[in-house]
C-alpha cells in the first residue's frame, strides 16, 4: 500500500483498547518510569506525536518521551507534543537542500536542513528563552541552529542519550576524526562555564533520561546547576569527541578536514549487449536477471540479461512482446510509450502500469481534461499550434495492466500481460507537444506511485504553468494507486482519475497546492531515480532551456525554480500570456549538479539524461557517484558527494570507451576517434545486480570492469 512518505504502519495500543497506527520500525518502547506514570490517562489525543521515520528510530523514541514526560509533569499543552516531534532535525528526513539566500538567524549559507521558515521558527524559540547573559545567549543560539546543519543527522546521532541539542564537542578528539580542529575545541565546557548560573526559560539543557534524571521538567526559567551537580555530570550527558565515523558540534557550522582531491575514475568502460533502441528499462521483481524493455512506439518485451563476463547479448524474443501498445500509442519526435513500472507487490498481484501518449483523432480511448482551463490562466480557445493540431489533441496517460497469468497462484512466472486496460489511472489533455516528461515509478519506502510531468511546452513555459500550484504541468505527482477514491473524494478534491492522495501530499500545509503535487517549479523532469542505498536522494535530471541542465534533489513540497530561474540563473521567457512569478516571492531550491550548454563547446548539447547512483560492485571506481548525460551522446558525468550525506556534490566529465576485444557486439566508433558512437542516450538503466545500462539509439550498452578498457581509478 501508499504509506507516508519513509516510513510504514505499526498498530499500537491507545486508551481504551482501540488501535492507531505509527509509523515506525519497531514499536515504542518508554522507560518504565513513563509506562507507570501513563496508567489511568487517556493518550488517545497524543496518537499523532508518534511519527517516527523509519530510519531514525532512536532518534525519535528520545522526542517522544520528552513530550511524554512534559505531559506528564503537567507543565505543558499539546502543542508541545507536536514541537518534539517537528523540532526533530531536518536532515533525518533527508538530504539537506541548497539556500537561495544565507539564513537571517542562523549561521548557514549554501547547504542547509533549514529553510527561511524553519530559521524564523528558531529565533522566536531563541527569543522565548528571555536569556539575560549575552555570552550564554550566544552559546544557545548556536547550539538551537546546530538543527541546521548539513551534518544534524550525525550530530543527534545518539541512540542511548536524550538529543535535544547536538553532541558538544570535548576535548577527547580521535586522532582519527574526520573534523577540521574546531573539533578540538572543549565547547562543552564553554557552555557550561558561560551559563551554569543563567535562569533559561524551557531550558534544553534537561537531564538525560538514561537514569540522570533529576526534577521535573517545567517551563519555569532554569539553571544548569539545578539539574546539573558538575561540569563532569553535564558534559558526560552532552559532550562527545568526533571520530572517524562521528562529528560533534563547535558552536559553530561543522567543517570537515581536507584530506585532499577526491579520487575520480578514469574512464567508463561498456560492452554492447543489443542493437534494438529503446526508451525505458525496469528490472523485474523477482530479482533475476530479466527486465522489461520498452520502444518508444509502445512494444514491452520481458528480456533476459546476460551475465558479466559470459559474452553473451540480451535474450528478447522481438516476435512477442510482453505488451503490445502500439495502437493505443502515439509515437512522435517527444511522444511515444513513455515509461512503465511494476507494482510493489507484482509478485502477488501481477499489477503493471504504463505511461504513455496518444492522440484523440486516432483512438477513442484518449478522452480527458484539457490541462490549459481558465483556472491555471490559460484559454484553450488562445492556443495556437504551429503545426495545426488542436488544443489538448494528444494526452498523457497512465494506465494499469495485469499479467496474463498461466499458474493463478505466480503471477511473476508470466511472460506477458493483458494488453486489455484494467483500469485508467490517469489523463491529461497537453497544450503544446512538448516538454511533458512522462516517468513513472514506485517510491521504495513508501509504495507510492510518483509521476513526473513537464511544463507542457519546449518554449520558455509562456503560461507559466511550473510556478503555478493549481496546475499539474512542471510537477511532480505523488499518488495512491492502492486505494480507489470515491465519487464524493473525486469531486472534492478535483482529482484527474482513478486514484487516492497519500495523507502526507504537501496541500495539507499548503493550501494552494493541487492535492497529487509532490514538488514543483520544474521544466521537464526526464528520468528521475531512488538511490538503491538511500531512498531519500529522489534524484531528478530536469532539462533545461537555452543555457543550462540540472540535476535536482527531490524533496517534499520543494519549489525548482522554473521559470524563475534556469538551474542558477534567472531566465526571461520571451512571451508571458500567463503572468510571471516574481522572484523574490519564492524560495527555490538551486540544483545540487549541472552543466551550462557552452560546456561541451563544439559537441552541442540537447538536454540532460538523469541517471542513477552507481551501486553495482563491478566498477568499485563509480561506486556510489551518480550518473548522468546529455541527449547527444558525446559527455557522460559521474557526480561525487563530498562529504557523504552533505548534498553537496562535485562532478567530473568522464571519458568512456566500449571493450575493443571483448564486448558481444562491436561497437562502432566516432570517425577519428576511438569512443563509441552512443547515437541519442535516451535512458540509464539498472538491473537487479545494480549494474547501469545505457539505452541509445546505438544499442543497449552496459557499464563493465574498468580492466578491460584499461581504466583505473585517478
Amino acid at each position: 500500500m501508499c504509506r507516508p512518505a519513509d516510513a510504514r504502519f505499526v498498530p499500537i495500543e491507545v486508551a481504551g483498547g482501540a488501535k492507531a497506527s505509527r509509523r515506525a520500525r519497531g514499536c515504542l518502547r518508554l522507560p518504565p518510569e513513563l509506562r507507570s506514570s501513563m496508567k489511568g490517562v487517556t493518550f488517545s489525543c497524543l496518537v499523532e506525536a508518534f511519527i517516527v521515520f523509519e530510519e531514525e528510530l532512536h532518534e525519535l523514541h528520545a522526542h517522544v518521551e520528552l513530550a511524554l514526560r512534559l505531559v506528564l509533569s503537567g507543565a505543558t499543552g499539546l502543542t508541545n507534543i507536536y514541537e518534539g516531534v517537528e523540532q526533530m532535525p531536518r536532515h533525518l528526513k533527508g538530504a539537506p537542500s541548497t539556500l537561495k539566500t544565507p539564513l537571517k538567524f542562523c549561521p548557514y549559507s549554501g547547504s542547509s536542513c533549514c529553510n527561511s521558515t524553519e530559521d524564523i521558527r528558531i529565533q522566536k524559540q531563541f527569543q522565548a528563552m528571555n536569556i539575560s547573559d549575552h555570552k550564554c545567549a550566544s552559546v544557545v543560539k548556536s547550539i538551537l541552529c546546530g538543527i541546521c546543519d548539513p551534518f544534524s543527522a550525525e550530530l543527534f546521532r545518539v541512540p542511548s542519550t536524550l538529543r535535544t541539542v547536538p553532541v558538544l564537542c570535548n576535548s577527547t578528539v580521535s586522532a582519527k576524526s574526520s573534523q577540521s580542529r574546531q573539533a578540538t575545541k572543549n565547547f562543552c565546557s564553554s557552555v557550561w562555564d558561560r551559563c551554569q548560573n543563567v535562569a533559561i526559560l524551557n531550558s534544553p539543557f534537561f537531564p538525560s533520561l538514561e537514569g540522570q534524571a533529576g526534577l521535573p521538567i517545567n517551563s519555569t526559567a532554569s539553571k544548569l546547576t539545578k539539574y546539573w551537580k558538575s561540569e563532569t555530570d553535564f558534559c558526560h550527558a552532552f559532550g562527545g569527541a568526533s571520530t572517524q565515523g562521528s562529528v560533534c558540534f563547535s558552536g559553530q557550522p561543522v567543517k570537515l578536514r581536507n584530506t585532499g582531491p577526491p579520487r575520480f575514475p578514469h574512464g567508463l568502460c561498456l560492452e554492447k549487449i543489443a542493437t534494438g533502441s529503446y526508451i525505458s528499462m525496469v528490472p523485474h521483481p523477482d530479482g533475476s536477471n530479466r527486465a522489461l524493455f520498452a520502444n518508444q512506439q509502445g512494444k514491452i518485451w520481458l528480456a533476459t540479461i546476460p551475465a558479466q563476463g559470459a559474452g553473451g547479448t540480451l535474450e528478447v524474443d522481438e516476435d512477442n512482446p510482453f505488451l503490445d501498445l502500439t495502437n493505443e500509442v502515439h509515437s512522435e519526435a517527444d511522444f511515444g510509450l513513455m515509461s512503465m513500472a511494476f507494482h510493489p507487490n507484482f509478485s502477488q498481484n501481477g499489477r503493471f502500469f504504463a505511461s504513455f501518449n496518444c492522440d484523440e483523432t486516432r483512438w477513442p480511448g484518449c478522452r480527458g481534461r484539457c490541462s490549459c482551463y481558465l483556472d491555471v490562466n490559460c484559454d484553450p480557445s488562445q492556443l495556437v499550434s504551429p503545426d495545426g493540431t488542436q488544443p489538448c489533441q494528444y494526452k498523457s496517460v497512465i494506465a494499469e495492466f495485469t499479467v496474463n497469468d498461466t499458474s493463478s497462484t505466480l503471477p511473476y512466472l508470466s511472460k506477458s500481460a493483458n494488453p486489455t486496460e484494467a483500469r485508467r489511472i490517469l489523463t491529461m489533455g497537453l497544450p503544446f507537444n512538448s516538454h511533458h516528461g512522462g516517468q513513472i515509478l514506485f517510491g521504495p519506502a513508501d509504495g507510492c506511485l510518483y509521476f513526473m510531468m513537464g511544463d507542457g511546452s519546449g518554449d520558455g513555459d509562456p503560461y507559466n504553468f511550473a510556478q503555478n500550484k493549481k496546475s499539474l504541468l512542471g510537477k511532480i505527482m505523488r499518488l495512491d494507486v492502492d486505494r480507489m477514491p470515491s465519487a464524493e473524494e473525486i469531486a472534492e478534491l478535483d482529482l484527474w482519475g482513478n486514484y487516492s492522495i497519500p495523507s502526507d501530499n504537501p496541500y495539507k500545509e499548503d493550501t494552494e497546492l493541487h492535492p497529487e503535487i509532490w514538488a514543483y517549479g520544474l521544466s521537464n523532469p526526464w528520468r528521475c531515480s531512488f538511490d538503491s542505498q538511500r531512498s531519500s536522494y529522489f534524484m531528478c535530471g530536469d532539462v533545461g532551456q537555452n543555457r543550462y541542465e540540472e540535476v535536482d534533489i527531490i524533496t517534499k513540497d520543494g519549489n525548482y525554480g522554473w521559470r524563475v530561474y534556469e538551474g542558477p540563473l534567472l531566465y526571461t521567457p520571451p512571451d508571458s500570456p500567463g503572468g510571471s512569478t516574481p522572484k523574490d516571492s519564492i524560495n527555490p531550491i538551486f540544483p545540487v549538479m549541472g552543466y551550462f550548454h557552452s560546456d561541451l563547446n563544439n559537441n552541442g548539447s540537447a538536454a540532460i539524461i538523469g541517471g542513477y547512483f552507481y551501486r553495482s560492485r563491478t566498477d568499485r571506481c563509480l561506486y556510489g557517484r551518480y550518473l548522468f548525460a546529455d541527449l547527444y551522446g558525446a559527455a557522460i558525468w559521474a557526480g561525487t558527494e563530498i562529504p557523504e550525506d552533505s548534498g553537496n556534490f562535485v562532478k567530473v566529465q568522464i571519458p568512456f570507451r566500449c571493450a575493443a576485444h571483448s564486448s558481444p557486439i562491436p561497437c562502432t566508433t566516432l570517425l577519428g576517434s576511438s569512443f563509441p558512437e552512443l547515437g541519442y542516450i535516451y535512458s540509464f538503466g539498472e538491473d537487479n545486480r545494480k549494474d547501469v545500462f545505457i539505452l541509445a539509439t546505438g544499442g543497449v550498452y552496459r557499464v563493465v570492469s574498468p580492466r578491460r578498457c584499461n581504466y583505473s581509478c585517478r
